[in-house]
């Protein structure tokens, strides 16, 4: 017989796609802070930036590493002396946050030498 089955490779290929779209959401990670809704349009990036969060409790938090003050400012300089002072920065915070504690970790992070910055937050849903 000259002809390839082609059968169990297929087989093989429909477990994997299963496994995999079981597995993707699993990957997604993260802090879990409520953001505040507004208009603002998405800013294009072609590069990953450097996640910080602050959540209701007033924790802060670099990617998924939850961190103490000193800590967290030790790690921005990391990250900064690593990427450079044009990484960009989003800031992910928790709308039930009182304003001062958002402008201070904002004047964290510039204080550490970062020029793009950038709050995230969730689009408005017209009514």
């Amino acid at each position: 017989m000259a002809e390839i089955n082609v059968t169990p490779m297929v087989d093989v290929m429909l477990v994997l796609l299963i496994i995999f779209m079981v597995a993707a959401p699993l990957l997604v990670t993260g802090v879990a802070v409520d953001l505040p809704k507004t208009g603002a349009k998405a800013l294009p990036s072609d590069v990953e930036p450097i996640s910080v969060t602050i959540d209701a409790r007033g924790q802060r938090s670099i990617g998924d590493e939850v961190l103490s003050d000193a800590a967290f400012a030790a790690r921005l300089e990391a990250l900064r002396e690593a990427r450079g002072v044009e990484a960009r920065v989003v800031i992910r915070a928790d709308a039930g946050l009182p304003y001062g504690q958002v402008a201070a970790l904002l004047a964290d992070v510039t204080g550490s030498g970062f020029t793009k910055v950038a709050l995230v937050n969730q689009p408005k849903v017209a009514a």
